[in-house]
């Protein structure tokens, strides 16, 4: 894994513009940027992300399946109490999911550590299914890539046969996100051009403009029922939402289903630590209730502590339930706070404890690498990099490359 200096394609403003990424910069900062790009072999694409990923989403479901049926996990991960029946339900349904992304701290020299999984609903998929494969074929015909370079990338067609293979063809499906929000919009579409491509309706509409029928039936813009629903609204959210009571009576299938709630959610981690103690792949995470009296030096019970208590005595994060974006995300290293993200409404919620797991250092900038699920299988990977340790919602977007 290598940061590699590139020459910028002299046209790719004016192609951002033209395919609708108005977002390549915001608020006076490059969120796009091909100044340099993070070369990868196949090796370690395949062998260090694109396998521990697939085996990783594996381990969620095994999670799911014990999560439904505790009533403690459940409040531990701060599901609401009326709505906890219809997240069992979905997944003893098989509601169908779609897509998801992991985020793993990534040197090329050791395992990737899972920080999150963004399961519900992640964003940059444009970004990486779309523009960053546009990138590669200008800089491979430009010669500023060699012959046989490649990118991991089969995101866009892995979406078309997973909606392929979930819906009947002909389908219509909806696709929702709050108005006025040009990065939403660009997500969503990219959901509905592969539904589209894959033989499927599919009707996009402002969130805000959502109605109910006299019959408890969702209504879109123009009154027409909805039969399945892509939300660019997380579940935290909706299950606090006065819509979420008539979700389970309206007859209409989500997606992300709202089985997804239990593993968008920061109480996964300590979850899955307990199922799969030790994995390369996992942190040592525990609930912060569980553990804040031996995070202070006292003893404590909670399974696995004191086997990593070494370990998070030299550093560990601390992340609210339902932070998006690193907002009210801590570091601790030592004893003391090292860094921090700005504190939001996040910072009401429950928190879990995750040992620290130090990003890797190119010229200045931290990357993250998000591992992208279609289905029940990694499809490809985005960066993104920032200045600060934790990835915030204005740190960049950088392109990869594999070359052996």
């Amino acid at each position: 894994m290598q940061k590699i200096p590139l020459p910028e394609r002299p046209d790719w403003r004016a192609k951002a513009e033209e395919v609708g990424f108005t977002f390549a910069d915001m608020h006076g900062e490059p969120y796009w940027d091909e100044s340099t790009a993070y070369r990868f072999t196949l090796a370690e694409v395949e062998n260090d992300i694109e396998d521990p990923a697939t085996e990783l989403h594996g381990m969620c479901r095994a999670a799911v399946a014990d999560i439904v049926q505790s009533q403690e996990l459940m409040e531990k991960l701060g599901i609401p109490e009326p709505h906890r029946d219809m997240i069992a339900a979905s997944w003893e349904a098989g509601e169908p999911e779609i897509y998801g992304r992991f985020d793993f701290a990534y040197d090329g020299t050791g395992p990737a550590k899972m920080l999150e999984y963004n399961a519900d609903t992640p964003t940059s998929l444009y970004e990486s299914a779309s523009f960053q494969w546009a990138w590669l074929e200008d800089q491979l015909a430009a010669g500023v890539l060699e012959d046989g370079d490649d990118q991991f990338n089969g995101i866009h067609e892995a979406l078309i046969e997973r909606f392929r293979e979930t819906f009947r063809p002909g389908s219509d499906l909806h696709f929702t996100a709050m108005g006025g929000n040009p990065e939403d919009y660009a997500m969503v579409e990219a959901m509905g051009w592969a539904a589209r491509e894959a033989g499927l309706g599919a009707h996009y509409f402002d969130l805000e403009k959502m109605a109910l029928s006299d019959e408890g039936q969702f209504l879109d813009d123009e009154d027409r029922v909805i039969g399945t629903l892509f939300k660019l609204y997380p579940w935290e959210d909706l299950l606090r939402d006065d819509y979420a009571l008539h979700i389970a009576g309206s007859g209409c299938l989500m997606i992300e289903p709202a089985w997804k709630a239990l593993v968008s959610n920061k109480g996964l981690l300590p979850v899955l630590w307990q199922m799969f103690p030790d994995h390369p792949n996992l942190l040592p995470a525990f609930f912060e209730a569980d553990v804040a009296d031996g995070l202070g030096g006292a003893a404590c019970d909670a399974p696995g502590f004191d086997a990593a208590r070494e370990t998070l005595a030299r550093g560990y994060v601390t992340k609210p339930l339902f932070s998006r974006e690193g907002a009210s995300v801590r570091i601790v290293e030592n004893g003391e706070v090292t860094e921090t993200a700005p504190n939001t409404d996040y910072d009401a919620h429950p928190k879990i404890v995750q040992a620290y797991a130090p990003l890797s250092q190119f010229g200045g900038f931290h990357p993250v690498i998000g591992a992208w699920i279609v289905g029940e299988a990694c499809a490809g990977m985005g960066l993104r990099e920032d200045r600060a340790r934790i990835t915030q919602d204005l740190s960049r977007f950088k392109p990869h490359f594999i070359r052996d």
